[in-house]
Formats: structure tokens, sequence, C-alpha cells
């Protein structure tokens, strides 16, 4: 539960501007789509991925960090990491037995399966999209616990594409397609006001010293 009168006084050391901006980007966030980026080896695959999440209005992404540590650079992500609710895994079954209790559908991104092309992709549950490693794509763990796959058609020479690429295509198509549908996707209120509050705290400077006046 939001402190409102908290809220409230940390707001006085922002611009009117900036939290009409909050206001306004909120509204169009979701967390019914989610990202989870298993293994990637380059640190600028990892933070364009969070970058195309803020753009496109996901709030959560998750990061597995099994075999190359951490795998995020706040330079190349431009910020876009302040905006997004980014959390760390170092296994693959953690993160899949989150989203299982968060009530996620596991759908593994893959140029190999044709099951389902990404304009017949169907949304009528929350989904997490998983994204693998650049040369060999995800593991063998997350495509057999996988409840469903996801191709982007391609009718080039080329086989597939870079994992940011495609991470931008499928959450473009796919959030654009989100705010069409009579689907629960917005936020709650309870939601925006915590995302609300901790922006708020990270556009403040020196925020400790702010937060302890407030609290003696």
């Amino acid at each position: 539960m939001v402190d409102q009168q908290l809220l409230a006084y940390l707001e006085e050391f922002i611009s009117n501007d900036r939290t009409e901006r909050f206001l306004k980007v909120l509204e169009e966030r979701t967390k019914y789509i989610t990202v989870a980026i298993e293994d990637v080896f380059q640190l600028h695959n990892t933070s364009a991925v969070i970058r195309s999440c803020e753009v496109f209005g996901i709030q959560t992404a998750h990061i597995i960090e099994n075999r190359f540590g951490k795998r995020l650079d706040k330079n190349i992500a431009m910020g876009a990491q302040q905006w997004v609710d980014v959390q760390r895994y170092r296994d693959s079954a953690s993160c899949i037995a989150y989203m299982r209790r968060e009530g996620y559908q596991i759908i593994a991104t893959s140029p190999n399966d044709d099951t389902c092309f990404l304009d017949d992709f169907e949304m009528d549950k929350k989904t997490a999209l998983f994204f693998g490693t650049e040369k060999d794509g995800l593991s063998k763990e997350v495509m057999q616990e996988a409840d469903g796959f996801l191709k982007i058609p391609m009718v080039g020479f080329t086989e597939s594409l870079n994992i940011s690429v495609s991470a931008a295509i499928i959450l473009q198509h796919l959030s654009t397609k989100l705010r069409r549908q009579a689907l629960p996707w917005q936020l709650s209120d309870s939601e925006k006001m915590d995302i609300r509050l901790e922006w708020t705290k990270k556009s403040i400077n020196s925020i400790d010293a702010i937060l302890n006046r407030y609290y003696e």
C-alpha cells in the first residue's frame, strides 16, 4: 500500500509536467505481456530488449543470468531500466516457476518452429515471451516447458534475426494488438501508485537525504 502522504511530499520535488508525464505513461503500461531473456551473451542485446520493453509499455522484464553473469548495460539501455521493473534469476527453472505462479503462459520464441506465426498469435491469457541466446536460441528446458511457440515470418535467405530486433518486432506487434482488445491489460490502481512512487524517487537527487528528513 503506497503512502499517499509520502508520494505527495516527494512530488513537490519534481515538476508538474513530470508528474503528468508519469500519469500518462502509466495509462499505457501493461504486465499482461512480459519478457524473459535467457543467457544472452552480448550486453547490448539484453539492454536493447529492455529499451524495447520501455518503448512499447511492457512494465516487467526478467533476465536469466546462468552462464554469462550480469547482462544489462545501463548506457546502452539509455535509462530505460529506470522505468522497467527488471527481475534477475540464476537459472531458467526459477524464472519459469515464477511465471507459473503469476499465471503466465510460457511462449518460446523460435525461428525453427512453425506452430504459430506472429500474425496468428492470440493473447487469451497473460503471456511471458522467452528469448534465447544469439547462437543457440532457447535451452531445451524452456522449449520443453513452453505452452506454445511463436515465430516471426521471414521470406529472405536469412534464417533468423538478432534477438533485440526480434524482441522489438514482436513487442511492437503484440502490444499494439493488445491495446485494441477487450482484455484486462492495464495496470491496477495499486500497481500504478507503486510504480509512480518508485519513478518519483528515481527522479529526485539526494533522495535518501530527503526520505530521512520526511521520516524524522
